[in-house]
């Protein structure tokens, strides 16, 4: 029987990174880390183990400390660095960001292997400085060959920033959400072996869940997820006032008929901009004219409404997929005190996980390139 790697799920959010692990059958989480309230609840609702846990502080770090592990995953948020002195160190520079704290728990527990997962903003930040900060920091600093990167005579990092942006549309699901994937294997563990390793990331699954959005959608969904006339009338006034200077700003509707594979734009977990981005027309309803219990106006005549977190949940893996046995039943279910604007964010905040699921996978075939079990024992 092949071994099972112990992981760490640090920055954990719902637990979708968790759940891509899992799915290989080669992971076994061993310790949470989260702060959000409502993706905790969510959290033990899914793995009947409670997250709560502040990656910043001294007593969490001493936890992780006490616990053996494997592999560290992290979905980071992108913050600024400051400029450090020449003598200070990279390390130092990320002072004050998570980080800064991922980095000093690789320091103190030194991870074989680390997944770090990140918005796609991350490539840009700062004219790119942060970006080149974090490789300084997990390449020089801590001892790891991160994948697509080389190190030049001089020391200098060669690399080049597309080689770490992944698109989920490519992964299965209908969904335009480019992310950053870092994957980092320990030199002193693995050896120089690890120069090996000079593949880059996967770009793509064989796995496709949905041909398009068509069979993501549920139509005829609840009215209290349609748009009333009075507030798609306010969306396309501000449309038309951007369309007027040349910018492509505003509401959209992602399911037109002339497009007969549409995808959606990313899921995001600010609320109004990531639904008015994603809407969609369904008609299976007659809306025309009706209240719902939440509008100030009359529903829309044309069927305009928002997604439903279900449909989000399914575009990023959770619901239809990541949770379904083997008998076919789905087990992914949100507890009866997230409410839906709480169940928009959590998923806004997630990673696909069919996407995390394939870059599992890569590490375990790159565990395989390096001897697999040699060092182990």
């Amino acid at each position: 029987m092949k071994r099972k790697y112990k992981m760490i799920d640090l920055c954990a959010g719902i637990g979708g990174i968790r759940k891509g692990f899992e799915l290989t059958g080669r992971f076994q989480n061993v310790l949470s880390g989260e702060i959000d309230k409502y993706a905790c609840l969510t959290y033990e609702h899914l793995y009947g183990e409670d997250p709560t846990g502040d990656i910043t502080t001294e007593s969490f770090k001493k936890r992780i400390e006490d616990t053996p592990y494997d592999v560290l995953l992290a979905g980071f948020p992108c913050q600024s660095f400051s400029r450090a002195g020449k003598q200070a160190g990279f390390l130092d520079s990320t002072r004050g960001t998570i980080f800064f704290d991922i980095a000093d728990i690789a320091k103190r527990t030194n991870p074989k292997i680390m997944l770090l997962e990140n918005v796609d903003n991350l490539l840009s930040h700062n004219k790119g400085d942060t970006f080149r900060t974090i490789l300084n920091v997990l390449v020089k600093e801590l001892g790891y060959k991160v994948i697509g990167v080389e190190e030049s005579s001089d020391g200098k990092l060669l690399f080049n920033t597309k080689d770490f942006l992944r698109n989920s549309k490519n992964f299965g699901v209908p969904q335009n959400r480019p992310r950053v994937y870092i994957i980092c294997f320990k030199r002193d563990y693995w050896t120089d072996r690890v120069d090996l390793l000079t593949e880059k990331l996967p770009t793509s699954s064989n796995k496709k869940l949905y041909e398009s959005l068509h069979d993501v959608l549920e139509m005829g969904a609840d009215l209290k997820f349609f748009l009333s006339s009075g507030y798609l009338e306010t969306l396309e006034k501000h449309k038309n006032r951007h369309k007027e200077k040349g910018n492509g700003f505003g509401y959209q509707i992602v399911n037109s008929t002339d497009n007969p594979l549409p995808i959606s734009n990313a899921l995001l977990a600010t609320g109004g901009s990531g639904k008015e981005r994603n809407l969609v027309i369904d008609t299976l309803n007659e809306t025309a004219g009706k209240m719902a219990s939440s509008k100030k106006t009359p529903l829309n005549d044309r069927g305009v409404r928002a997604m439903t977190p279900r449909e989000w949940g399914k575009l990023q893996g959770f619901i239809n997929y990541a949770f379904v046995d083997k008998e076919g039943v789905d087990h992914f279910s949100f507890p009866k005190e997230v409410s839906n604007t709480q169940q928009y964010k959590q998923f806004g905040n997630a990673v696909t996980i069919p996407a995390i699921e394939v870059m599992a996978n890569f590490i375990i075939d790159c565990i395989d390139i390096l001897g697999g079990n040699q060092n182990e024992g």
